[in-house]
């Protein structure tokens, strides 16, 4: 991987994880489009940039997660707890997936570009729905309702399917606020992309898999592409969740699921 490669893929990663189109299937799509088969410089790439995304989200929003932070530490039920708690709620699918049933799930469904563009056809139909529906709406986001988002982001391990879009169409369903929609999903995907980026690097311990072999330049390269592009991604979705203007995103991922199978039967 050279770093004109690294750096479009950096941007790719960072702008399509929060955007509701499928970070790991654009990736697919993109190391597809440069010619890469998966490899140890794939797998170093990708914990690379999704730890950067992480970062990004720290960044833009500090001001919720120290909100977070400072009820925590007052040691009783408050409105910080309850949210922290529904956070943690909502990992529960995920990590039961990503640690018992992830490996299961690749070998049936693979990480093709034929899976990869089914799969965004599916995104494009959560995302349609979630515009069409139009639930009552409740002030707060319940236990109940951050399980089920919750399990909306376990499906999302499959490549083409987008966590932030399945996450935020699902609560958007529910009937939760838009205001507080995007936020909270952003929230509950740092520790899933943390974990899964922790499994990767022992199975690399274990002999199960290498990490090595990309050279540091672009990997740094990619790392800042993803870090800048994540964090103007992740303000500028808020302000789409909020305005409601999901429905765009849709019709691109029907777009591009489109072109992703006929280009996968082609090719």
């Amino acid at each position: 991987m050279n770093w004109i490669e690294a750096l479009v893929l950096g941007l790719i990663q960072g702008l399509t994880e929060y955007l509701p189109v499928s970070s790991s299937g654009h990736l697919a799509i993109g190391q597809a489009l440069f010619g890469m088969e998966d490899g140890a410089d794939n797998l170093m790439f990708t914990v690379a940039v999704h730890v950067a995304t992480v970062l990004s989200t720290l960044v833009i929003l500090w001001s919720e997660i120290d909100w977070i932070l400072k009820g925590l530490f007052k040691f009783k039920m408050n409105d910080e707890t309850k949210y922290a708690l529904n956070i943690v709620v909502s990992m529960i699918p995920v990590g039961i997936v990503g640690v018992f049933f992830k490996d299961t799930v690749e070998e049936i469904f693979g990480s093709g570009l034929l899976v990869v563009g089914i799969c965004l056809l599916l995104t494009a139909t959560l995302l349609t729905f979630s515009y069409l529906a139009k639930p009552r709406q409740k002030e707060n986001i319940s236990w109940k309702d951050a399980l089920i988002i919750g399990i909306a982001q376990a499906c999302a391990v499959l490549p083409g399917l987008s966590r932030s879009g399945s996450t935020i169409a699902t609560g958007l369903i529910l009937g939760n606020k838009k205001e507080s929609l995007a936020q909270f999903s952003f929230l509950m995907v740092i520790p899933p992309i943390l974990g899964e980026a922790l499994l990767d690097v022992m199975k690399a311990v274990k002999g199960e898999a290498v990490l090595g072999g990309i050279d540091t330049l672009p990997l740094c390269i990619g790392f800042l592409a993803a870090f800048i592009s994540g964090c103007f991604a992740c303000k500028w979705m808020i302000n789409i969740v909020k305005k409601g203007k999901l429905i765009y995103f849709g019709i691109y991922c029907a777009i591009a699921g489109t072109a992703t199978i006929l280009f996968s039967l082609v090719g």
